[in-house]
């Protein structure tokens, strides 16, 4: 790949940023998040049927919202390629995490907000602006000669949510899918301006656990001292879910991983997490081993009394949601097993426990030696010139990766994105870097050029 044919794909994508920016904003505002207990189905919808609307004006072919077993709906469309080409799935999710603590925000969460050179946004980097690149790069091929592929695109309705319902929906229509490459667009680089491919993803399993101890609430000066406070209970469990030093720890379950890719500096991780001064890191390893190789839990909710209002009471019951990162090489389904078994060994005092599954989904580990990999790192190379591709591991999980690699075994996927440390995804004030969209746009379209052409 020559400079000569670089340029007018970077060209062409510059000089569509701004239509960019006031597509993200217009897709930032829906705030999908696919929990009808938290927002109405309709805000989900409404985000599909513009998602749809946007292949339809690129001339997608088979344009279809397709309504999935979780509830959600995905959005699929399909871009003829040359005769022999091959086909590429390019994949994102519109639906989004909440938006956390609204007055936490230093701009409205769905209002796209231009500060500090960085577009604020639930969503902006994770995932809907992962849309907005494959739309991009798309666009980029059109006016410099068509795009030299077949091209699939995958918008899925509840990733955040873990429920499965594209993956099952994928299971009973899998020839819809199909691809010779198939490209996530929703990982990130390691960091701004250093292009980087994951290479393996963490799987996840999500429980809720309950602690029930009494009939009712009782006076806690009546009864406090003898009667059983099932949030105390619950407290206990979940504390026996880590070592002293803050690792993770279920009965049976391997925690002794080790990463051998990129190296991440604990003095790095610090400042991306944000970690307060004084405030240790958990766990033992090096930093890729904690957030790459082994398995990590987190209490992700908990239900008790608040402390505004709360009485002087021993509480009856108590309920927490525990989310179980697990890494490759481990089987999520064995992994919840061991977790239940572990909350309900751990519950003391002969309280009363149950534990419910939410929603799982298998690690990943990635081929980085397949020949689309060549490709994408000769087109990284050029859309970031002086650097060279980085593979790294992403602990966060993509659940779909695992069924299309099972779908399709003799498919390459390849996981690219914006979320970089500094786009705070999940977290408030979630931003996407507008030179990273840029940058990485043209990457996708000179990786799709690249790969016809090696093809």
């Amino acid at each position: 790949m020559t400079a000569r044919a670089t340029r007018p794909i970077a060209e062409t994508v510059a000089s569509l940023m701004p239509r960019a920016k006031a597509e993200l904003a217009e897709l930032v505002a829906f705030p999908s998040v696919a929990d009808p207990a938290q927002y109405p189905p309709s805000a989900c919808e409404a985000a599909a049927a513009w998602v749809a609307d946007a292949l339809r004006a690129e001339d997608f072919q088979d344009v279809a919202v397709l309504d999935t077993p979780d509830g959600s709906q995905s959005v699929y469309g399909y871009l003829p390629g040359p005769e022999g080409a091959p086909t590429v799935l390019l994949y994102a999710h519109y639906d989004v995490q909440p938006p956390l603590d609204p007055a936490g925000w230093h701009t409205p969460p769905f209002e796209l907000t231009e500060r500090d050179g960085r577009w604020y946004g639930r969503g902006a980097a994770d995932c809907k602006g992962g849309f907005i690149m494959h739309l991009l790069a798309l666009r980029a091929l059109k006016a410099n000669g068509g795009v030299p592929v077949g091209v699939k695109v995958i918008v899925e309705g509840s990733e955040e949510q873990g429920t499965g319902g594209l993956e099952r929906y994928a299971e009973a229509h899998p020839e819809l899918l199909a691809a010779d490459t198939i490209v996530i667009g929703d990982a990130g680089n390691f960091r701004v301006g250093l292009p980087t491919v994951t290479s393996c993803l963490r799987g996840m399993t999500t429980v809720r656990v309950r602690v029930d101890t009494l009939e009712g609430n009782l006076h806690s000066g009546l009864f406090g001292g003898a009667a059983p406070d099932a949030l105390a209970a619950l407290i206990r469990v979940l504390d026996s879910l880590r070592a002293e030093d803050g690792s993770t720890r279920v009965d049976g379950l391997a925690a002794d991983g080790e990463w051998t890719g990129l190296r991440y500096p604990e003095d790095d991780f610090r400042k991306d997490a944000r970690v307060l001064d004084g405030v240790g890191l958990i766990g033992d390893g090096v930093v890729g081993d904690r957030l790459w190789a082994r398995p990590a839990v987190t209490v992700v909710g908990i239900d008790c009394p608040p402390v505004v209002g709360a009485t002087p009471s021993v509480q009856s019951s108590a309920r927490a949601q525990v989310s179980l990162r697990v890494p490759p090489g481990q089987d999520t389904a064995e992994a919840t097993r061991l977790l239940t078994a572990h909350l309900e060994a751990h519950t003391p005092w002969g309280a009363r426990v149950s534990v419910e599954p939410v929603g799982q989904g298998q690690p990943f580990q990635a081929d980085t030696t397949s020949p689309a990999y060549t490709s994408m790192a000769a087109a990284l190379a050029e859309a970031y010139p002086g650097q060279e591709m980085q593979v790294a591991g992403m602990g966060g999980s993509i659940p779909l990766c695992n069924t299309l690699a099972a779908l399709y075994p003799q498919a390459e996927i390849l996981l690219i994105g914006l979320s970089e440390p500094e786009a705070q995804i999940h977290a408030v004030n979630e931003s996407v870097s507008p030179e990273e969209l840029e940058r990485m746009s043209v990457a996708e379209a000179l990786f799709l050029a690249e790969y016809a052409a090696q093809a």
